[in-house]
């Protein structure tokens, strides 16, 4: 089978692009079309496969600067030649969903989010004490046309799948279609316990985006001068920098081999975002670790509350730090977090994902060359 994968874009080992990773073993021989790539920055597996990128990656300043170039991204997905492939996977949280297959019988979109920025964080996106008043002018400007156009153009993928059940509302609301749930997958056989005790030290891992809200673990752990380490990059992280007090270090992006050694020791992972489905939480669980997490979205579908972590429910300094005081990590087992995780691991989601393509397959008699 000809088959090809499409991503929005491949410059850093996040969750979406973990999610690449494990699927690319299924189609060893696919193709990869992406907007943006930085191989420097991509895993082994992916960097094996063949990947096309598009014209916009010869702009200047566009590896620093690619999340401007938004209003550019339906011309350019637009441009990718697919029709020689009887399958076409996109992974999307931007445009990915757009790509053009021969027919939208042999495209089949697993969607981590409709575009946030557009949908479901708007106001994350377009606040100006998050992201500049030229950013809250521009989505001001360009927001109801590219809704439009995304609403316009989901037709092209034949069926969605959906990361979470939070994610199928979502595109539900977002383009009134139904969708499969089939959760991501966590790597439980790389995270696993250490043999330290119980840490002294906070951890968040996110990327420095508005609607991450890492300002809020900032803001808790300077009142209460606990101990953070922020493990992560992006465009906001100059001004989390600026944030920090005496007691948050941040570590920027760190190995995969440092991440867990940063897991096995510390106190508890402090999830700050209403995340899409969030894989850092089953990192932390598969290595032992309880979850502070916002108790929105995702983290309600992998984080159980009373056994696994603990949630607070609005996204003020002023309730994280009340949680903050009252959480007792001593109170959640090893057993019972590795447990949890161990229900997300990646047989289990290759095998959900591989079945759920063959139904696909056959609901839409595609031909196979």
């Amino acid at each position: 089978m000809n088959v090809a994968f499409v991503h929005d874009w491949l410059n850093g080992m996040r969750g979406g692009e973990k999610v690449l990773e494990a699927l690319l073993p299924l189609w060893p021989d696919a193709d990869i079309y992406t907007l943006f790539y930085e191989p420097e920055k991509i895993s082994p597996v992916i960097r094996r496969h063949q990947v096309f990128v598009s014209a916009l990656q010869k702009l200047p300043g566009a590896r620093r600067q690619y999340r401007n170039l938004l209003p550019l991204f339906p011309w350019a997905i637009k441009q990718f030649e697919l029709s020689r492939y009887d399958l076409v996977i996109s992974v999307s949280h931007c445009v990915a969903h757009a790509a053009i297959a021969s027919s939208p019988d042999h495209h089949f979109c697993y969607c981590l989010s409709p575009m946030r920025y557009l949908w479901s964080q708007m106001d994350s996106y377009s606040n100006a004490k998050q992201t500049g008043v030229l950013s809250r002018l521009g989505m001001a400007a360009l927001g109801g046309p590219l809704r439009a156009w995304d609403r316009a153009t989901n037709w092209r993928a034949g069926r969605f799948c959906a990361i979470s059940e939070t994610i199928a509302d979502r595109i539900q609301l977002a383009y009134n279609r139904p969708s499969e749930v089939i959760y991501p997958p966590v790597d439980t056989i790389f995270y696993t316990p250490g043999h330290a005790r119980e840490g002294q030290y906070y951890l968040a891992v996110s990327s420095a985006v508005p609607y991450k809200r890492l300002d809020l673990a900032i803001e808790a752990c300077n009142t209460l001068h606990l101990p953070l380490k922020i493990v992560g990059g992006g465009p906001g992280m100059a001004r989390l920098q600026k944030m920090a007090g005496h007691t948050v270090e941040i570590l920027g992006w760190v190995s995969d081999e440092q991440l867990r050694e940063l897991y096995r020791g510390c106190k508890a992972l402090i999830f700050t975002p209403e995340e899409d489905f969030g894989i850092a939480p089953l990192e932390a669980q598969a290595c032992g670790k309880p979850v502070l997490a916002y108790g929105r979205g995702g983290a309600l579908e992998t984080v159980i509350g009373g056994q696994t972590g603990a949630f607070f429910y609005e996204q003020r300094s002023e309730i994280l730090i009340e949680a903050l005081k009252h959480f007792d990590a001593q109170r959640f087992t090893p057993a019972d977090c590795r447990a949890n995780a161990l229900r997300f691991g990646k047989e289990r989601f290759q095998a959900q994902f591989r079945a759920a393509i063959d139904r696909f397959l056959v609901d839409h008699a595609v031909a196979v060359r």
